[in-house]
């Protein structure tokens, strides 16, 4: 199963897709960022990250799409931005495949490490680990996206309880 994991953001959205075989062994097949001019104005960056989507469909073809929910505790500000960027993002998604799964921040770091608290350098070690990489992924988007991919392949069988109704 082809699954492309999706750290959302208005100015950089990183991805991380990876595939996972029979036996449940996940392995890397492609990361990186969908990044936005912020010399563009706001819908014309919407459409850029609605393209790098497709794009992403297209080469890849996933078979579920993984997302990690919006989470934001200061700046109300561009968590409306990064608000507006998911929902492109989701409704793109849903057209070209349909099997979206939402995932807490702390739901992603209690399935990689064990701990739902784990910091950014536990995370970025177990994602290196478990896709047996030879360095943490940059930048730390791609590396975030990898994450909540993983996060999907190792709690799919519960994947009731967390897909979009």
């Amino acid at each position: 199963m082809i699954i492309l994991g999706l750290d959302p953001g208005y100015g950089t959205m990183g991805y991380g897709v990876i595939e996972k075989d029979s036996r449940g062994n996940c392995s890397a097949v492609d990361y990186g960022v969908v990044k936005t001019p912020a010399s563009e104005n706001f819908a014309v960056r919407l459409c850029i990250l609605e393209n790098g989507v497709n794009a992403l469909f297209d080469r890849f073809h996933p078979e579920e799409t993984a997302m990690e929910e919006l989470f934001f505790s200061k700046n109300v500000t561009t968590g409306i931005a990064v608000a507006h960027a998911r929902g492109v993002i989701l409704l793109t998604c849903n057209k070209r495949c349909g099997k979206i799964f939402e995932y807490k921040p702390n739901q992603i770091k209690q399935a990689l490490t064990g701990y739902g608290a784990a910091d950014k350098g536990q995370m970025q070690r177990c994602v290196v680990s478990h896709l047996r990489l030879t360095a943490i992924p940059r930048p730390d988007d791609a590396a975030d996206a990898l994450a909540v991919a993983l996060c999907h392949a190792f709690t799919n069988r519960f994947s009731g309880m967390f897909g979009i109704k």
